[in-house]
């Protein structure tokens, strides 16, 4: 067993930055403003009290599970994406996997038609945050009419009095085809290069975390272009390969979710944080075990029908150390 001086030099000196795609975290209320009415306990999915908390229950056990392996402790940072609203993140943090980690979150609504947005948790004993910030995506429809997206969100705060910044994304679906959509997606790239403009011009040489669920892979133009601009490392895309990734669609294997970060947290020369590794967080107890999509995402719905599961997307993580 570690003793208590070991085990505070392990969780002050590695630490797990995640991101996870939850499916569809609403509550079970009506929001006359957003488009939710798939999850409420009277339409077609049946969406009850019952399914919420069992879905709140899995997603914990999950999130305290990332990089603990390697840190023996649940992650510092976890970007979410797919939450309605800042009521049931309060339920999420407070369920009974996750409750004694002291979690903490940032988010904003934004004006996602269907509700959803991006939002970042965070334990408080180990990140303090700083200042946040929300930027829009803007975006027209063929009538010239507004088509609204979720928000990118900006945290900036000290990981043990290291300062971070974390971009959290979720960039418009492939739902109208992967061709007639990329044109949202370059956007969305665009928008988070001048995010990081804007901090290179505030900070000296800052170290950035770019997290997300892009709905691109690494080969396509919206990454190509956000990696070739910003100078970012991207640690996950040696993990792609045709039997391996974070979503699956059509038994073909994408990695929309990924993490980036800028090249000085390569080296760690100021003493501070390094990269040291990263992962998709794909353990078997998160998969289908039987049929003809054993080894996909074990998933909460697949269409109207309820399955139980956690998400159709796997996390992924990327593990900081210091000295």
């Amino acid at each position: 067993m570690l003793s208590k001086t070991h085990e505070l030099n392990f969780t002050q000196n590695l630490q797990t930055v995640a991101f996870y795609n939850i499916e569809n975290l609403f509550d079970i209320y009506d929001d006359e403003h957003t488009n939710d009415d798939d999850f409420l306990p009277n339409s077609a999915k049946r969406w009850t009290q019952k399914r919420y908390d069992r879905k709140l229950y899995k997603l914990g056990s999950v999130i305290s599970q990332i990089g603990l392996n390697e840190t023996q402790q649940p992650p510092s940072i976890v970007g979410l994406a797919e939450v309605e609203n800042a009521a049931v993140l309060q339920d999420l943090i407070s369920s009974s996997e996750l409750a004694e980690h002291r979690y903490n979150f940032v988010h904003y609504d934004s004006t996602d038609e269907r509700g959803i947005d991006v939002a970042l948790l965070y334990r408080e004993e180990m990140f303090k945050v700083q200042s946040t910030e929300t930027f829009s995506v803007h975006l027209v429809d063929d009538n010239g009419e507004p088509d609204y997206t979720r928000d990118i969100l900006l945290v900036t705060g000290f990981l043990n009095n290291d300062l971070i910044h974390v971009i959290v994304n979720h960039w418009s679906s492939r739902r109208d085809g992967d061709e007639a959509t990329a044109y949202k997606r370059i956007a969305a790239s665009n928008r988070v290069l001048e995010i990081i403009n804007q901090l290179e011009r505030l900070y000296d040489n800052p170290k950035i975390v770019v997290m997300g669920d892009f709905n691109d892979n690494p080969t396509d133009r919206s990454i190509v272009h956000l990696l070739a601009n910003a100078q970012l490392f991207h640690p996950l895309i040696s993990k792609w390969t045709p039997e391996r990734g974070t979503q699956n669609h059509d038994f073909k294997w994408n990695l929309f979710d990924q993490i980036m970060c800028s090249n000085n947290l390569l080296n760690g020369s100021d003493q501070g944080y390094r990269f040291k590794g990263a992962e998709i967080f794909d353990e078997k107890f998160l998969t289908q075990y039987h049929g003809k999509y054993k080894g996909q995402p074990y998933r909460t719905y697949v269409g109207k029908k309820y399955k139980g599961g956690f998400s159709d997307h796997f996390p992924v993580y990327m593990l900081l150390e210091k000295d």
